[in-house]
């Protein structure tokens, strides 16, 4: 059964996949890699993959079409990831087609909530870092641009740990994420 996130009534739907988008700076690192392994994720342990819509924006305007870093397409790669996306920038439209939007670190949660049309829509905004187990030691997914190969390492390995509880939380326990 699929399940729709109606965060602003906080009464799941039957019937419909979940919408997630993943927000970062310029969306061509962190939040590419996060819609990549989440839909890595979704394709080998979901028996409908085609049903969940899965995204990625960034709040900056820097990049707009191009394809993600091509650092991290590489290391992405190297764990069987293809980071295909291009880059866009996010809307407030996004409050409407969407119903989780997750920010890589708290600058991007403000800006999200900036652009949140309203209140309720303010409440579909999560930190990345909610979903990351205890051990992680992290409380944002930091942004690899300026670092080397272990900064990129890092980033994905975050992402495979909070995007696995994501969709662990998804098909198990939706209502702890309304």
């Amino acid at each position: 059964m699929r399940i729709k996130f109606n965060i602003m009534t906080h009464n799941p739907t039957p019937g419909t996949p979940p919408r997630i988008l993943f927000v970062c700076l310029g969306n061509i690192c962190r939040s590419p890699a996060a819609e990549g392994v989440m839909r890595a994720i979704v394709d080998e342990q979901d028996p409908a993959p085609d049903c969940w819509d899965i995204d990625s924006a960034g709040t900056g305007r820097y990049h707009i079409g191009e394809l993600p870093d091509h650092r991290m397409r590489l290391h992405a790669r190297r764990r069987g990831l293809d980071l295909t996306h291009h880059c866009r920038q996010v809307t407030a439209s996004d409050f409407d087609d969407f119903d989780l939007i997750i920010g890589m670190d708290d600058s991007n949660l403000s800006n999200l909530r900036r652009i949140a049309p309203s209140p309720e829509a303010e409440k579909k905004i999560h930190a990345m870092s909610e979903f990351f187990s205890p051990s992680a030691h992290y409380d944002y997914v930091p942004d690899p641009y300026y670092e080397g190969a272990e900064g990129f390492e890092l980033v994905l390995d975050l992402l495979q740990d909070g995007c696995q509880n994501l969709y662990d939380r998804i098909r198990n326990a939706p209502e702890t994420i309304l």
